[in-house]
C-alpha cells in the first residue's frame, strides 16, 4: 500500500470499527454488527486498490492484518469467502478447521453437505451442522452476503444447548413415565372397586393397600422433583449456616430408628472427633445422609451392616457410606447420578425408588462445592463418598460410634 492510500485507509478502518460496535450495541446483536465490520474493512480495501497504481502487495496473514486482529477477538469461529474460496478466518476458525483452509474452496475447508448448500445460497435461514471437530459437536452456521462474491461466515457452538435440550426432553419424558404408570395403577383398582369385586372385604382390603403404596409413591416423586427444584435453583448461592455434621447424622439416625425399618438395626454411624461446623444448608445435608443411607439400606444384603462414617480427610470433611450388598456392574457407574437411571429398574421399582436419589446428592454435594464418588465391585457391595470443603477449626483424635 502506497503511504497516501495507508493514510486514507486508516481512518476509514476507524470509522468502519466504531460504526460496528455501534451496531452492536444498538441491536445487541452480533450478526447485523459482523455484516458491518467486514461489509465496512472490505470496502475500504477495494477503495484501497483503486487508489494503488503499482501492483499490490501481498495480504498480511489473517493475525497480522487489521481485520485479522479484530476477528481473532471473536470467540466464534469467522471466515470471510471472496468468489468461493476462503480469504480470512479467525483464530477460533483456524484452530476447529486447520491453517490450511485459507484459500482453499468454502466447500471443502467446511466439509459438511448443509454448508455446501448454505455457501451456494448466502442469507438463507441457518443451518445445523453435526460432527465437524468431533462427532458429537453441533454448529450452527450463518452465511450472510456482503456484496455478490463476498459473504461472511459464522460458526456458533450449540453442542452444550443440544444437550441441556435434550436432557429436558429425556426429563419430561422420564417423569412423565414414572407418574403415569402408579396414577394408571392406581385408576385401574379404582374402577374394579367399583364393581362387584368392591363387595368383597378382603379384595376391597387388598387393592386399598396397592392404591396407598402406589399413591406414596408418586407423592415421593413430586417431593424429589421439588427438592431437585429447589436445589439446583440454589446451586450458585453458597450455603451459609453452621452445621455440625455429626450432631446432624446422629439425629438421621435417631429418625431412622424410629422408623421401624427392618434394617435400622444394621446401620452404624460413626463421626470422628473433631470434625467441627460446616457452612451449609441443614435441611439438604440432611436429605443427602437420608438418600445415602436409604440406598445403603435398600440394596445391601439383609442382615449385613450399613456403615455411614464422616471423617478428616486431606481434602476436607468425608461422609462414607458402605454396604455389602451385590454391588453395581462398572458400566452402570458413570450414569448412576443420572436423573431416572436405574442400573436394576425392575428392582428398584419394587423397592420404592424414585431414581432420583443419587441426583440431588450430587446437587446437593456441588452445591456445597464437594465432590462426589461411587465404588463398587460386584458381589462385595458399594461405597459412595461425599466430600465436602475443610471446616475452619482443627481436628481432635477418636471417634464416636452410634447405632442406628
Amino acid at each position: 500500500m502506497s503511504g497516501r492510500s495507508a493514510r486514507h485507509a486508516l481512518p476509514a478502518l476507524a470509522i468502519v470499527m466504531v460504526a460496528t460496535v455501534a451496531v452492536f450495541l444498538i441491536g445487541r446483536q452480533w450478526e447485523p454488527a459482523m455484516v458491518a465490520l467486514v461489509g465496512g474493512i472490505a470496502a475500504v480495501l477495494l477503495a484501497r486498490g483503486r487508489e494503488d497504481d503499482a501492483p499490490t502487495t501481498p495480504v498480511a496473514e489473517p493475525q497480522e492484518s487489521p481485520l485479522g486482529q479484530v476477528l481473532d477477538a471473536v470467540a466464534d469461529p469467522v471466515l470471510l469467502v471472496s468468489a468461493g474460496r476462503v480469504t480470512l478466518a479467525n483464530r477460533a476458525a483456524r484452530t476447529l478447521l486447520g491453517t490450511h483452509i485459507i484459500g482453499e474452496d468454502a466447500r471443502v475447508a467446511i466439509r459438511h453437505p448443509a454448508a455446501a448448500a448454505a455457501l451456494a445460497a448466502p442469507g438463507g435461514q441457518p443451518v445445523e451442522l453435526v460432527g465437524i471437530g468431533a462427532r458429537d459437536r453441533r454448529w450452527e452456521m450463518r452465511v450472510a452476503a456482503v456484496s455478490d462474491d463476498l459473504a461472511v461466515v459464522d460458526l456458533i457452538d450449540r453442542t452444550e444447548y443440544a444437550a441441556a435440550e435434550r436432557m429436558r426432553v429425556d426429563f419430561v419424558a422420564n417423569a412423565s413415565h414414572e407418574l403415569r404408570t402408579p396414577l394408571a395403577s392406581i385408576l385401574g383398582y379404582i374402577e374394579t372397586l367399583g364393581e362387584e369385586a368392591g363387595e368383597e372385604p378382603a379384595i376391597r382390603k387388598r387393592f386399598l393397600k396397592i392404591m396407598m403404596d402406589e399413591a406414596r409413591r408418586m407423592q415421593r416423586l413430586v417431593e424429589d422433583l421439588l427438592s431437585l427444584s429447589r436445589i439446583e435453583a440454589d446451586k450458585y448461592r453458597l450455603p451459609d449456616q453452621p452445621i455440625d455434621l455429626g450432631v446432624l447424622l446422629g439425629e438421621v439416625c435417631v429418625e431412622l430408628r424410629s422408623s421401624g425399618s427392618a434394617r435400622a438395626a444394621d446401620v452404624e454411624c460413626v463421626v470422628a472427633e473433631g470434625i467441627g461446623t460446616i457452612a451449609g444448608d441443614r435441611a439438604q445435608l440432611s436429605q443427602l445422609f437420608h438418600n445415602l443411607l436409604g440406598n445403603a439400606m435398600k440394596y445391601g444384603r439383609a442382615a449385613t451392616p450399613v456403615i455411614a462414617r464422616i471423617d478428616r480427610v486431606p481434602t476436607g470433611v468425608a461422609i462414607i457410606v458402605t454396604d455389602q450388598g451385590d454391588g453395581i456392574a462398572p458400566e452402570h457407574l458413570p450414569r448412576l447420578t443420572e436423573r431416572f437411571y436405574r442400573a436394576d429398574p425392575g428392582r428398584s421399582r419394587s423397592l420404592g425408588g424414585t431414581g432420583l436419589g443419587l441426583a440431588i446428592v450430587k446437587h446437593v454435594a456441588e452445591r456445597h462445592r464437594g465432590r462426589l464418588d461411587i465404588a463398587s465391585r460386584v458381589g462385595v457391595g458399594t461405597t459412595v463418598t461425599v466430600t465436602l470443603p475443610p471446616p475452619p477449626s482443627g481436628s481432635l483424635p477418636g471417634s464416636t460410634v452410634m447405632k442406628a
